[in-house]
């Protein structure tokens, strides 16, 4: 090896090897400097984050505008496991657009507007008013019976098959007012045959508007703390998977009492009902006024937080 002299004299001295290591050839080593295990590092940083995401879906769930929603739903159902089937279908709806919304977020960097992430919060003040009316129908066609004079009609909740409902009738042939091929429920089965899609479809649509209310604040959380789109998205679905199973177990609890009373108790299911509607409405009403006036939806200086 050549070697280079000082000047004056003394030992030899060797030539610095070039920046990067000792030469570029085979056989060159990583200085100490180089990072190891990077990518390793961010999996176990992000695994515990995504795995609290199935918690805090389970959490999501028990918020009081989707309880109250998913009530007025079960309230005509006859076994828990109907119940919990309906709470499935709306949290898979709810999933739906909080991988939707919160994945555009997450991984196009879409920006909502303060107008529009409120509207998007109204329109569940809205779906709870429609299902409260909803609900509630059936009490304005008993008080309606019960003041018109000259009919022996009444009115109380009965059954055609598996189809719960509430009109003025008479038990004498020809004064129900229908036959039981013209239920509602039988005419949706002739359109969608035997499969019950209508049946999913309520559900389905609720959680849907519940997420678009929900994603944007699920998914500003996610990139919080996770940056790595992959994992933030699986987040999200584990989130949306924590949250079916949190409304399975809600709906399930909240239709014993109603699935209980159909048959032994008709008045207090007939009151469980109607106070279903009442908190629906209620509700509602609040949120639409929160939302529209108080945090400035329907003036000219919307204040949006998302929560």
């Amino acid at each position: 090896m050549d070697t280079l002299s000082p000047p004056g004299g003394g030992s030899p001295r060797i030539p610095s090897p070039p920046p990067g290591g000792e030469g570029k050839g085979e056989g060159a080593t990583a200085t100490a400097d180089t990072p190891r295990g990077g990518e390793g590092a961010t999996t176990i940083t992000s695994l515990p984050i995504i795995l609290l995401g199935f918690l805090l879906g389970m959490r999501h769930a028990t918020d009081p505008d989707h309880v109250i929603a998913i009530s007025t739903i079960v309230t005509r159902q006859r076994s828990t496991w109907s119940a919990a089937l309906i709470g499935s279908l709306w949290g898979i709806g709810h999933t739906l657009t909080i991988m939707l919304v919160g994945g555009a977020i997450i991984v196009f960097g879409v920006v909502i507007p303060p107008r529009l992430g409120l509207a998007m919060e109204f329109s569940v003040a809205l779906m709870l008013i429609l299902l409260g009316t909803l609900s509630l129908a059936g009490v304005t066609q008993r008080v309606t019976a019960m003041f018109t004079p000259g009919r022996t009609v009444h009115a109380h909740p009965h059954s055609h098959s598996d189809y719960v409902h509430t009109h003025p009738h008479g038990h004498e042939p020809g004064s129900h007012g229908h036959t039981e091929s013209a239920t509602p429920l039988s005419r949706l089965d002739r359109l969608f045959g035997t499969l019950g899609v209508y049946q999913a479809l309520r559900p389905l649509v609720v959680g849907l508007v519940h997420g678009l209310a929900g994603s944007a604040a699920v998914a500003l959380l996610v990139l919080a703390a996770i940056r790595d789109p992959l994992w933030s998205v699986a987040y999200l679905l584990l989130f949306g998977i924590g949250t079916v199973a949190g409304m399975m177990l809600i709906t399930a609890a909240i239709g014993l009492p109603f699935a209980y009373t159909a048959t032994r108790f008709v008045k207090v299911h007939r009151y469980l009902g109607v106070a279903s509607g009442l908190l629906s409405l209620g509700f509602g009403l609040f949120l639409a006024y929160q939302i529209g006036i108080g945090d400035g939806l329907f003036t000219s200086n919307p204040q949006w937080t998302p929560k």
